[in-house]
């Protein structure tokens, strides 16, 4: 029998569009690993990265029911450091080269697929040997599970005992789709009001799952806090406020056997935060791989690594672009998303040879490099959940510049404090984020204050083991015999 039962539209290293992969990718494990029984499903992407593990046929023929009677999935499954990982197969839904979208937009079926998935969840947890003690679903994708096990709790004994809770990674993404898709979805009628599945005619799988689990987590203690009001709730913080006794803010953690310099595999040369000496090794590698003058051995090199995207602050970074290349220093962009954006930075590319390098695009090797060889990281969100990269930054001895938003503000101790690990500023301003980076780079002038400053960051702790604990926690207050 599962303890838990994790699902979830991604888990890395399989598949990963963003820090959602990463979270589920690092909590379950865990969880697993302080002895809760721990599973996770998961769609069967056609494009995805099994990284050696052997994946087995479990279940055929797993009847769905949706959107037409006959209609089945099948159940696969991979044992991933000794915790099982299931997938859902169906290659009409998930056998597609983007997991949810392509540059021209959302996949018009979106609602169709996840549906799908959910509905798959519970007909196979149903037929697992004995029922979870807790379904913990995650982002719109997986929020009508918590519904439909409130439902089936009324009339199934086999669910009288489990608990659901729904995390909410970024409220901008609510899955919201025509009303008419409700009266497919399987849920009874009694769900279709505006306490429930309903939000202005249209049918939002995010509100439902918020409506209908026993809790609801967020996370960062901050951006719990934030969502609760207009400014940050996108359209759903009446649903939160009227929920809020259920709400808790848990921030997230590194996998730290994954983000370490001092034993990674993609890096010229590891370092501590005792012998640094490294990290001038991998500056020089990241000038050469992404064709920088070798003059920025002795200048500030920045890097930004994110989704192009107005949320990530792409915008305010592309207005300050001129005057950053006036401070002579050096600035890697890495990331994808929004076409414009993109365009305008190659464009400016050509206009600083040897200054700046934009590569459209991800990959995780070009991550770690860029976290080892930057020296300052730039991350100007207008939101921010919680975020991992700045986590990542810190340990890896790069002080973020960030906007005091959501986790950031959790995560960061700004300058001028004497604990400073990075440096941040109020509110989403080009000008506020253009004079956060003018400090930085003044403090980097005074190599003793910034070496004790990196060493600072480096040393800050998040890791998984504690966030797992608060999990633990907040699973046994809502009623879970763990």
């Amino acid at each position: 029998m599962h303890e838990v039962l994790f699902v979830t539209s991604e888990i890395y290293p399989f598949s990963k569009t963003g820090g959602l992969g990463d979270v589920m990718g690092a909590l379950p494990l865990s969880l697993f690993n302080k002895g809760i029984k721990t599973a996770v499903i998961t769609p069967f992407y056609g494009r995805m990265n099994l990284d050696g593990n052997k994946v087995r046929l479990v279940y055929s023929d797993l009847h769905v029911g949706y959107p037409w009677q006959p209609i089945t999935a099948e159940i696969y499954q991979v044992d991933y450091h000794g915790m099982p990982v299931y997938f859902v197969g169906r290659g009409e839904y998930f056998d597609r080269r983007y997991y949810y979208n392509t540059h021209n937009g959302d996949y018009f079926d979106n609602c169709e697929r996840f549906i799908f998935f959910c509905r798959a969840v519970m007909k196979w947890a149903r037929l697992l040997p004995g029922a979870p003690q807790v379904i913990h679903a995650h982002d719109w994708q997986s929020s009508l599970v918590p519904a439909y096990l409130h439902f089936e709790r009324q009339q199934d004994s086999f669910w009288k005992n489990t608990k659901s809770v729904s995390t909410i990674h970024n409220l901008a993404f609510q899955g919201r789709f025509s009303g008419r898709f409700f009266k497919d979805s399987g849920l009874p009628a009694a769900a279709w009001n505006m306490d429930g599945a309903e939000y202005y005619g249209d049918f939002n799988m995010l509100k439902t799952g918020i409506a209908y689990s026993d809790a609801v987590t967020t996370v960062s203690p901050t951006y719990a806090e934030e969502i609760l009001g207009p400014e940050f709730g996108c359209g759903l913080e009446g649903i939160l406020s009227k929920h809020s006794e259920k709400l808790v803010g848990i921030l997230n953690g590194a996998d730290y056997k994954v983000w370490d310099p001092g034993d990674d595999k993609f890096l010229p040369c590891c370092y501590s935060s005792e012998k640094l000496n490294g990290k001038k090794e991998c500056k020089e590698t990241v000038l050469s791989e992404f064709h920088l003058s070798p003059e920025l051995q002795d200048k500030p090199l920045l890097g930004f690594i994110g989704r192009i995207r107005d949320q990530k602050g792409v915008d305010m970074l592309i207005d300050i672009i001129p005057e950053l290349m006036k401070k002579d220093v050096g600035l890697i962009v890495l990331g994808e998303g929004n076409l414009s954006y993109e365009a305008r930075l190659l464009e400016m590319m050509e206009s600083y040879p040897g200054r700046l390098s934009v590569q459209i695009g991800y990959t995780e090797e070009m991550a770690h490099i860029i976290q080892a060889g930057c020296d300052i990281f730039l991350m100007p969100s207008r939101y921010e959940p919680c975020g991992l990269t700045q986590i990542y930054a810190l340990r890896y001895g790069t002080p973020p510049v960030a906007t005091a938003v959501g986790g950031l503000c959790d995560t960061i101790t700004p300058y001028p404090s004497p604990e400073a690990t990075g440096f941040t500023f109020q509110k989403a301003d080009s000008r506020l984020f253009f004079k956060a980076i003018e400090r930085a780079l003044s403090v980097w002038q005074d190599k003793d204050s910034w070496r004790k400053l990196v060493q600072r960051a480096m040393r800050k702790e998040f890791s998984w083991d504690r966030s797992a604990d608060e999990y633990i926690t907040m699973y046994r207050n809502i009623g879970a015999r763990l």
